[in-house]
């Protein structure tokens, strides 16, 4: 007869396993993170800092309390005439003098501002006409005066300005480096226009 298998191996050779409470220890070798989610995670990084500085930027605008100043002297109606169209234009020279310095913060990047005319007519509660405008780059250049005619006509679609009471208001609008621009004006009131074409 043949010998069985277990006979025919030698008991040396016999397999002999661990405890079963033992279990095998697994090891991995460390996995190196690519270029590319090295690079992602520094833009993240960076992005949400960025993101950080500017809601500081913007919401410190907030603590500027600006006290500008304005004064507009309107020296001559160089004429006043009726279009044969039927408008009513005027030309008018002016001292233009302002102090915008205080809106002038870390975070501003320029401010733009304009002159403008408002009247009433029986049509319009509200008139309003560019004459002047102009953009103030830095605070140095905040404060300034200015002698000059009106860049844009005086322009009324009709025959309301004969003898028409109106404002000068000087407008501005401060352009942030990062959040919200913001606007406000100051109104000087008293000027008149002649009673006739001239």
């Amino acid at each position: 007869m043949y010998p069985t298998l277990h006979s025919a191996l030698p008991s040396s050779n016999l397999l002999h396993f661990e405890s079963s409470t033992q279990r095998p220890r697994l090891f991995f070798p460390k996995k190196m993170h690519s270029f590319g989610y090295r690079l992602n995670a520094l833009l993240t990084f960076s992005v949400t800092i960025l993101a950080i500085i500017c809601a500081f930027a913007s919401y410190s605008d907030n603590l500027n309390l600006p006290s500008p100043s304005a004064q507009i002297q309107v020296l001559n109606v160089n004429w006043f005439q009726k279009q044969p169209n039927g408008d009513d234009v005027v030309s008018l020279t002016m001292n233009i003098s302002a102090n915008l310095e205080s809106m002038f913060t870390w975070n501003t990047k320029q401010v733009f501002i304009f002159v403008a005319a408002e009247y009433e007519t029986p049509l319009n509660a509200l008139n309003q006409v560019s004459l002047w405008d102009g953009i103030i780059p830095s605070k140095e250049q905040a404060k300034f005066w200015i002698h000059t005619t009106n860049k844009y006509y005086f322009t009324d679609q009709g025959s309301n300005l004969r003898g028409k009471e109106f404002n000068l208001t000087l407008h501005w609008h401060v352009m942030p480096k990062t959040g919200k621009m913001f606007a406000d004006k100051i109104v000087m009131s008293g000027y008149h226009l002649p009673e006739e074409y001239r």
